[in-house]
């Protein structure tokens, strides 16, 4: 991983979109730094598009994305569940499914699925299946805290309320393996699903949904920030990606790391990322 430092100006002119991972790249203990909501702001403000992109449930991205608690993050979409769905400003077409809330800060949202409701209640019930197992036969295991609901995969708590030894994790990713699901692992959750979603694909997807475009063929333009293992389909496949600097933590179970790192941890370091492009607007 080189210094941001060494990122080409030149590179850094073309970019015109973001895509970051959400928790320890904007958040500390599941709440964004300030520094990095202004840089989403500021990113916002000067054109570019910025889209969150997150192993999260839908449950925790809604009031985030709606403004229920507070302003609504400046984000074009926020896709959650590592890639399965993803939620966008705006009403409805008939097509999606549309979240309904009201709140000091209200505006409509979208939810777009990238399976459809026949498909996500048969796999939900499977997944409550293959959840009682871990918790039967892993000591410690526990669910992520998924108030607000988890629709298409199933998640771990490892690292953010509780702390699982590697042996335990490593149970947990068999378990899941074994009934048939594919498995990433966060800065702090266990993850598996029935289908193969990652952060790339949903990616590719939501620019698809929102622009109609192929993600594939304008990779010069986009960066992606992020700093953990489900973070590594997109490490891989983008052109310009950034580790904020605590991915160190994690470097030696990477396979795939980005290409350049900040000096700053979490939301520090993605407010670097944010003025190293801002300095050509």
């Amino acid at each position: 991983m080189l210094p941001l430092s060494d990122w080409p100006a030149e590179q850094r002119r073309r970019i015109t979109g973001v895509f970051t991972d959400i928790d320890d790249t904007l958040t500390t203990c599941g709440t964004i730094a300030p520094e990095a909501l202004q840089a989403l702001a500021d990113l916002k403000a000067a054109g570019l598009a910025v889209v969150p992109i997150t192993g999260r449930h839908i449950g925790w991205c809604l009031p985030l994305m709606d403004g229920v608690h507070a302003t609504p993050w400046p984000a074009d979409a926020m896709v959650a569940e590592n890639g399965a769905l993803a939620l966008v400003p705006g009403p409805g077409t008939g097509r999606q499914d549309t979240a309904e809330f009201s709140g000091k800060h209200h505006r409509p949202i979208t939810r777009l699925y990238q399976q459809d409701a026949a498909r996500r209640a048969m796999l939900q019930a499977r997944m409550e299946e293959v959840a009682a197992r871990v918790l039967a036969e892993v000591p410690g295991a526990l669910r992520a805290r998924d108030a607000g609901g988890r629709e298409t995969d199933l998640a771990f708590d490892y690292n953010e309320h509780t702390r699982l030894r590697p042996e335990a994790v490593q149970q947990i990713l068999a378990i899941l393996q074994a009934a048939g699901m594919y498995t990433t692992v966060s800065s702090i959750h266990v993850h598996g699903c029935f289908d193969d979603f990652n952060k790339w694909r949903g990616a590719c997807w939501i620019v698809r949904e929102l622009h109609g475009r192929d993600l594939t063929q304008e990779l010069e333009s986009w960066v992606f920030v992020g700093d953990s293992g489900n973070d590594q389909p997109m490490f891989q496949h983008f052109t310009h990606s950034v580790g904020v600097a605590n991915i160190r933590h994690f470097e030696a179970q990477l396979t795939r790391t980005p290409r350049y790192i900040t000096p700053s941890e979490r939301g520090a370091g993605f407010a670097e990322v944010a003025r190293a492009l801002l300095d050509f607007r």
